[in-house]
């Protein structure tokens, strides 16, 4: 007779990453005028070049606000009728300054939606980059020890310790986004681990976003898994370009003032999924990518992303998942909303629920 737990631990758990952007908040109000959210830069976007599609606009879900319980709810049953375990909620700690954390936090005050969630700590500086000013600093992260890690770990611990929260082997779920910046971390990772036994859970299973550097090694750092997002690097060859007349169309597309533009086809080569000895390599889907409404010609698109393009790319990310340890076979979604980066799986006008039906069918094959 079969275990029906054991079949569940065989499944592949899918977390799409989540950006909590999309509700005013009085710093935006102040930077870029009052009602700033994400749909701000999604809605004015233009097209930049021929046959760039622009605006995305949003199909089933609409234009929702974040502050309102329905449509978190809406965002979440749609996210588990298509296969989606749970929402990785991008987090914001600069020193004890949060920022952008109503939706969560109502998540978790409420209990609704009774929907699985993690956490990623989007430890990065905020820059102007949005409204096209990179080099204009808006909020600095620091990292000022010990006692701010342990303060961080305080305000982290009612979420892992929530029934919703995802767990691999019963260890809370943490990813920490930009994992090289994060000074010492292998005594901070070893601190939070000992805080987390502290306080009665098994320890915490981290993950660093690898950008595929080899010259960085997560193990040593103090993470049991990583999982890989590297888009093409600028030196990438750009769409239709032939060799001999590279030089001189880079030339011509700089005069142009286009952004830099890359073949989604041609782009899924060069973003392999990363095995790293010794930990989980966990794989990371993108299903597409255009910043252009938030940086203008200096944003990058992953040109010609379609449905059918991006099962392929699934299915290579499925078959790697497939050798991870059973209780951890997790891949990751970039991401479920980012839509002033053309990064999304919600429905849009464009493909509908193409993108979601995709994967529901992919990750069925593969039960």
């Amino acid at each position: 007779m079969t275990n029906p737990s054991a079949d569940l631990n065989k499944r592949i758990r899918a977390i799409a990453l989540y950006l909590p952007q999309f509700h005013p908040i009085p710093e935006n109000d102040v930077w870029w005028g009052k009602g700033f959210t994400e749909w701000t830069n999604t809605a004015k976007a233009k097209p930049l070049f021929p046959r760039h599609y622009q605006p995305n606009v949003p199909g089933d879900l609409g234009f929702y606000d974040l502050r309102l319980p329905e449509a978190r709810l809406a965002q979440a049953e749609l996210a588990k009728e298509y296969g989606i375990e749970a929402f990785c909620y991008y987090h914001y700690w600069f020193a004890g300054k949060r920022i952008l954390e109503r939706p969560f936090n109502e998540v978790l005050e409420s209990g609704e939606p009774d929907f699985p969630f993690c956490l990623c700590w989007a430890n990065q500086t905020w820059s102007g980059i949005w409204h096209g000013a990179p080099n204009r600093t808006l909020i600095e992260q620091t990292y000022p020890g010990m006692g701010d890690h342990k303060r961080h770990f305080e305000y982290l611990l009612r979420s892992f310790q929530d029934h919703r929260y995802v767990k691999a082997d019963g260890k809370p779920l943490f990813v920490i986004f930009q994992p090289r910046e994060l000074p010492d971390s292998l005594r901070v990772t070893d601190y939070w681990r000992e805080l987390a036994l502290k306080n009665g859970l098994p320890g915490l299973y981290l993950v660093a976003q690898h950008d595929g550097s080899n010259i960085w090694e997560p193990k040593s750092a103090g993470f049991d898994a990583i999982y890989n997002v590297k888009l093409p690097p600028l030196k990438t060859e750009k769409v239709g370009w032939k060799k001999p007349l590279r030089k001189i169309l880079n030339e011509y597309y700089k005069l142009l003032n286009y952004p830099s533009i890359y073949d989604y086809k041609k782009s899924l080569d060069e973003m392999p999924f990363y095995q790293v000895e010794g930990i989980d390599s966990l794989p990371c889907v993108i299903p597409n990518w255009d910043n252009t409404p938030r940086s203008g010609i200096n944003g990058r698109v992953l040109f010609a992303s379609t449905p059918e393009l991006f099962k392929s790319h699934l299915r290579k990310a499925l078959m790697r998942a497939k050798n991870l340890p059973d209780s951890r076979r997790f891949i990751f979604i970039k991401s479920w909303n980012e839509w002033a980066e053309g990064n999304y799986i919600e429905p849009d006008l464009r493909f509908g629920k193409k993108y979601l039906e995709v994967f529901q069918a992919e990750l069925e094959n593969f039960r």
